[in-house]
């Protein structure tokens, strides 16, 4: 049989083989998604006639760049006279969700930015979320989780049972802290943990400092559990109970909007979103590794 005289090459022309139907996958879906895009323009969907701009956080947070940019966008644009931050995302990484809190606190010095929570709006969700103005969610929503954890896998009996081992060379003691194929030290687990205290601290320190509770307060909340919107009311977490038109409203009435509030949603690039979408795909199937990466920092 060819795959078993020429496995490499057979491995090659069925990897060839799955890229190029990927490739023309993302080409359909680009191409339907531009079409989407130019009925939207059409439609006045993504027009600038808008008066209250609308930025919206979905999913796993793990870039800000894209965020951070609509939102300055809309806060220098002097057409729009709020911002309703959309949010329905269980959290992400820290950094990312550091840099849009910051961004958000910007911004709400220059003119009114609401938050609406959607289904979820936990952890870094709800940390971007501190920042605003004001947060409208729903009774049901699930939010808090303010908490940090750090976690990674190990595969050292699998590794055993097969036969292999792992040779690491290294240049200091902690460059392959929380290896998959050696148990972790105490030394090392009291490190993660003076880690995971601090960046615990930031986040409570900041939803804290934007939500206007003092810190030992938001302490005794920052345990990690999550809460309903009906509780997080009641706990001063949210300030009011209601869906995404409510909170379109509230932003146009403390904006002081007497005409007709209209949304305006981001101009989407498309070039953008195909450059996005292909990076975030090519990245779901590119398994690599340093030892030092088996970590992941995220908030939950």
């Amino acid at each position: 049989m060819f795959s078993r005289r020429h496995p490499f090459l057979y491995y090659s022309l069925v990897m060839s083989s799955l890229f190029v139907v990927l490739i023309l996958g993302i080409s359909t879906i680009f191409s339907l998604s531009s079409s989407m895009i130019s009925k939207n323009i059409l439609s006045g969907q993504f027009s600038g006639q808008g008066n209250v701009g609308i930025v919206e956080i979905t999913g796993i947070i793990s870039s800000s760049k894209k965020l951070i940019k609509q939102i300055k966008e809309f806060r220098e644009d002097d057409s729009i006279k709020a911002i309703v931050v959309r949010i329905d995302s269980p959290g992400g990484g820290i950094g990312p969700s550091q840099e849009i809190y910051t961004e958000v606190m910007r911004t709400r010095g220059t003119k009114p930015i609401i938050a609406s929570l959607g289904s979820v709006a936990a952890s870094g969700g709800y940390y971007i979320a501190s920042a605003t103005n004001k947060i409208i969610a729903n009774p049901g929503t699930i939010t808090g989780s303010i908490g940090v954890i750090v976690e990674y896998t190990n595969i050292q009996e699998i590794l055993k049972k097969i036969g292999l081992s792992a040779v690491v060379i290294k240049s200091g003691e902690y460059k392959d802290i929380g290896s998959p194929v050696r148990d972790i030290t105490d030394k090392e687990k009291k490190f993660l943990q003076n880690l995971v205290d601090e960046l615990h601290m930031q986040f409570v320190n900041h939803a804290a400092e934007g939500r206007g509770i003092d810190s030992k307060v938001m302490a005794k909340l920052a345990d990690g559990r999550i809460y309903t919107g009906q509780t997080a009311l009641e706990l001063n977490l949210i300030d009011q109970l209601g869906n995404f038109e409510d909170s379109i409203k509230l932003a146009g009435t403390i904006a002081g909007i007497k005409d007709e509030i209209i949304p305006v949603y981001p101009q989407q690039d498309k070039m953008s979103f195909f450059k996005e979408l292909t990076q975030s795909l090519i990245k779901d199937i590119n398994i690599t590794g340093a030892v030092s990466d088996n970590f992941r920092y995220i908030i939950n």
